[in-house]
């Protein structure tokens, strides 16, 4: 974690994203807007040891490994003291995430790295998600498992996303994931709405951690080096 970045890297990172992302306003006003957006960030280096690929997107044929080679499926987990059954309602999400084209499993794997799937939904009951993937990519038996559903359409205007936690059960050639939590945003098709609610939240969420301590801690962290504070904090809180 880059908990100061400099200047130029803030800099850097604003040009390499306009390709991408659309011209960055520009003015006195949008200026103001958007100081605290482009300005109070906190960088995530992330570094790749695995990338698999198939020849399709629904990963479907033969995969092509680039790093270490995948190991076997990591043994079943002990359930949670909660239970294992959905704690939101099913057919609510269900709902939520029929528009959301692109749906992504993913759970850790047995080396310790994040096993990150394409799947489909099938269908639903009182017990979960029913979901679909090429045979033999989902590891047997139980275990937490993260599932994302999302919609992005060019330049990031008009984003819909859906986050979920929950319990992966495969068994008998049956996939049932179980959600435990739910959380949900989606962004209107417009360049400038959604430009203005970027800069007003930014500025928003960075007097919120102002007033409860997170940005004092998070100065801290970053007096003590990048190695402490990551070590420290995995989830960049």
């Amino acid at each position: 974690m880059d908990l100061q970045p400099s200047a130029q890297r803030l800099a850097e990172l604003m040009h390499a994203s306009e390709p991408f992302l659309g011209r960055t306003k520009r003015g006195r006003v949008w200026d103001w807007l958007l100081r605290e957006y482009h300005q109070d960030r906190v960088f995530i280096d992330v570094g790749l040891e695995r990338i698999v690929t198939w020849p399709d997107l629904s990963a479907h044929g033969p995969a092509t490994v680039t790093g270490p080679s995948w190991p076997q499926h990591p043994a079943g987990q002990r359930p949670p003291k909660n239970g294992t059954t959905p704690r939101v309602p099913v057919s609510q999400l269900a709902r939520q995430i029929a528009a959301l084209p692109h749906r992504l499993l993913a759970y850790q794997g047995a080396d310790g790295h994040p096993v990150i799937l394409p799947v489909a939904v099938a269908g639903h009951d009182e017990t979960g998600l029913r979901l679909t993937a090429p045979p033999e990519l989902l590891a047997p038996g139980g275990r937490r498992a993260g599932f994302l559903a999302h919609a992005f359409r060019p330049q990031c205007v008009g984003v819909s996303m859906r986050t979920v936690t929950g319990w992966l059960t495969v068994k008998d050639g049956e996939t049932v994931y179980a959600p435990h939590t739910s959380a949900g945003m989606a962004a209107p098709p417009s360049k400038t709405v959604m430009t203005v609610a970027n800069g007003l939240l930014a500025k928003q969420g960075l007097r919120r951690a102002q007033r409860n301590g997170t940005t004092a801690r998070l100065r801290d962290l970053a007096a003590q080096g990048p190695a402490q504070g990551s070590e420290r904090h995995p989830d960049g809180t």
